[in-house]
Formats: structure tokens, sequence, C-alpha cells
């Protein structure tokens, strides 16, 4: 019999649907399906077959499945063969085993680590709309935010852009024509 000492991890079975925040403060092992988030204190494992539409964090995580949504292993990632990632990485260290699959953006290192944490905190501590900005040479920079509340004011923001940036693009045209 286990003692207080020797805790079991929480375990979300293969036959079973979670929506919403899990919190696990020993390890955590997700066999089944969760749509949320997932934070475990302890190992995170994300069982073959399983799919998480979640964010997870865990101090070492072990993906074998499927996580729609970033990544956060404060000390570090393994990428099993049967792995599928779409969301950011972030990790202090990262192996990868072939067969793995990742879309999305990778920050590996302490610093990395300390800065996505640094991230989580200030968006706990207050309620802020984060927005990821791209910007591609010459093209109008876009911030498009993670919520959908500010969809249509976005929306309307990139037409006057992209109006803008047609109207300079014809009048240069027109006086590189001699026009």
């Amino acid at each position: 019999m286990p003692s207080h000492t020797d805790q079991l991890p929480t375990v979300i079975g293969p036959d079973t649907l979670v929506k919403g925040e899990i919190i696990a403060q020993t390890a955590a092992h997700i066999l089944g399906k969760v749509e949320g988030k997932v934070t475990s204190q302890g190992q995170l494992l994300v069982g073959a077959g399983s799919v998480c539409k979640a964010s997870v964090q865990g101090v070492t995580v072990i993906i074998e499945g499927t996580v729609e949504g970033n990544v956060l292993a404060i000390e570090k990632l393994e990428l099993k063969p049967t792995a599928i990632i779409r969301g950011d990485i972030t990790t202090a260290r990262l192996l990868v085993s072939e067969g793995a699959s990742f879309t999305g953006q990778c920050s590996v290192g302490a610093e990395a680590v300390t800065n996505a944490q640094s991230r989580v905190q200030n968006s706990n501590s207050s309620e802020t709309i984060t927005t990821h900005t791209r910007s591609t040479g010459a093209r109008p920079t876009v911030n498009i935010p993670s919520t959908g509340s500010d969809v249509d004011s976005a929306l309307a923001g990139l037409e006057a852009k992209l109006a803008g940036f047609t109207k300079a693009r014809a009048s240069a045209a027109a006086s590189s024509n001699g026009e």
C-alpha cells in the first residue's frame, strides 16, 4: 500500500473526455481527451492515442499522443515517435524521437522557460488581450487578437492598412511609368 509520500499520478482514462482545467499536484497521465488546460507540478504524460486540445504545462512533459495547443515544460520535453504537436513549445531541454511531428515555434533554454513563466504569471494577474505580431518585409504589420472579442476591429484595421498599402503601390507604379 503506497504511503502519502508515494503519491499515485492523476490518470485521465482512455474513455474519458475532460473539458476545462486540470491542475495536478503530482504527476498526471492523459490517456483520453482533454479540452482546455492541463498543469502538472510533476511529470505530465500525454499517452499514445490521446488528444489534448489544450495548453499543457509540467516539470517534465512526455508527448506520445496529439497536443493542439502550447506546451511549456519547465525542465524537459520528450516527443516520442507518435507525438503530434500543433502549437508553440517552450522548454529547458528538448528530446525529439524520429517520427515525431511538430508545427509551431520552439524556444529552448532556461531563459526561454523563465520568460514564458513570467508571461503566464502576468496573464493570470490581469485581464489582457494577447496579440501575435507578424511582419514580413515591406508588408504591413498585423496584430491578431487571441480572443474573438476584437476580431471585427482587427479586420477593419487590416482593411485600412491594406487599402493604404495598395494606394502606395499604385502611386509608386504611376511615378515609375512617368505619369
